[in-house]
């Protein structure tokens, strides 16, 4: 099939999520209350979504690492996953104390409970981490079985170092968004100039023995882009 049906993509979408991911009040309103607080509108689509809440559920996970938790509206989905799980903990971490208070509303709107269902912790990602590493070692907090990093890309490899230190061990999940437009507007794919101060996560990624991973390419509602999954061993 020839690439030129991607120009179809937005068709798709639209077709497939009014029959696979109808609207709900709470997911909605996430979407218009974080836009009206000028909160930009770079969360997950709702098939990503729905994608994202059917791996947590796929793979059985309880506890739920976010890195961005932006309006909240991938933390629903989360915590919607957990719920069909028999229950569990998102902890979802943002920069922006403005980002979190109306993360936190939509939560609450959706009526998913904070801190219980989904703790929204403040500060900047490289900075918490440490501190959830020593909770988790001091028998404070549950090592993680589903990580999700959609924050700031130039430290996409960072991030993911950390994510799989957090996790519970085989089998967990660590799962990077924004991949594809990372390695493209870095020059590490493409014509770009190369941006020497980014890391290539997926080279690094393929030296970690700790994880398989794979890269897939995605169209759609956010364009061109993709993401990084790897699985524990």
């Amino acid at each position: 099939m020839s690439v030129s049906n991607v120009k179809f993509a937005p068709e798709v979408d639209a077709h497939t999520e009014k029959h696979l991911v109808p609207p709900t009040a709470a997911l909605t309103h996430a979407y218009d209350n974080s836009a009206a607080h000028g909160i930009p509108m770079i969360a997950v689509s709702p098939s990503q979504g729905k994608f994202l809440s059917l791996l947590t559920q796929m793979s059985g996970s309880r506890n739920v690492l976010e890195l961005g938790t932006l309006g909240g509206y991938s933390s629903i989905w989360f915590a919607q996953a957990l719920k069909a799980n028999g229950g569990g903990k998102v902890t979802s971490i943002e920069i922006d104390s403005a980002r979190r208070d109306v993360a936190i509303a939509n939560l609450e709107h959706a009526g998913v409970k904070v801190p219980g269902e989904v703790e929204v912790v403040l500060g900047a990602g490289l900075d918490v981490l440490p501190r959830l590493r020593k909770e988790i070692e001091a028998g404070k907090r549950e090592p993680f079985d589903f990580v999700f990093i959609d924050a700031d890309w130039d430290n996409q490899w960072n991030y993911f170092d950390w994510g799989v230190k957090l996790c519970k061990g085989k089998g967990s999940v660590v799962y990077v968004d924004n991949v594809v437009r990372q390695l493209l507007e870095s020059g590490i794919v493409g014509p770009e100039q190369r941006d020497e101060g980014v890391a290539d996560l997926v080279e690094h990624v393929s030296k970690d023995g700790r994880v398989e991973a794979v890269v897939m390419q995605t169209v759609g509602a956010k364009d061109y882009d993709g993401f990084l999954m790897a699985v524990v061993k």
